[in-house]
Parts: C-alpha cells; sequence; structure tokens
C-alpha cells in the first residue's frame, strides 16, 4: 500500500474526503518527526510506540576495495508494533 491507497482507506474508513485525510496522514507524519527529533516517543496504545534507537560507531568494509571503514554512531527511528496490531496480524 503507498501513500495514496492509504489515504484511500483512511477517507472511507473516516468519512472523511479525500483532501482533509491527506491532511490528517500529513500532519501524522509531521508529528511523529518533529517529537522524534527532540528526542521524545509517540505511544498508540495497542498500536505501537515510534522512537530513537542509539546506533554505535562500528568497523565496516567498502565492498568494492576491501578497505576497512568506520561507520559513524547514528540515531535510528524505530517502531515497535504494540498487543493489539500483533494480533491483528497473526
Amino acid at each position: 500500500m503507498n501513500k495514496s491507497e492509504l489515504i484511500d482507506a483512511m477517507a472511507d474508513a473516516s468519512k472523511l474526503t479525500k483532501a482533509d485525510a491527506g491532511r490528517a496522514l500529513d500532519g501524522f507524519i509531521k508529528a511523529v518527526s518533529d517529537e522524534l527529533g527532540k528526542g521524545g516517543s509517540v505511544a498508540l496504545v495497542g498500536f505501537g510506540t515510534f522512537a530513537i534507537k542509539e546506533r554505535a560507531e562500528r568497523k565496516g568494509r567498502n565492498p568494492q576495495t576491501g578497505v576497512e571503514i568506520t561507520i559513524k554512531a547514528a540515531k535510528i527511528p524505530s517502531f515497535k508494533a504494540g498487543k493489539t496490531l500483533k494480533d491483528g496480524v497473526n
């Protein structure tokens, strides 16, 4: 499912117009991104939790040359599914 198909599904499920559903989805994405950018997390009970994980610096290899390189530490967005979402999938 791509973004436009998700907007269509949201509009059908919520009786919103496609334009309103699109704005709602864009607002949700911005709110989650802003909160994660501040180092926070977003928990939606039953659905899941969006959070930031720290990835440590590590060694890697350039696949073309085989030279060892250092991969910098990074902050990575993550999602942990909640029980209701897990149960709905299984």
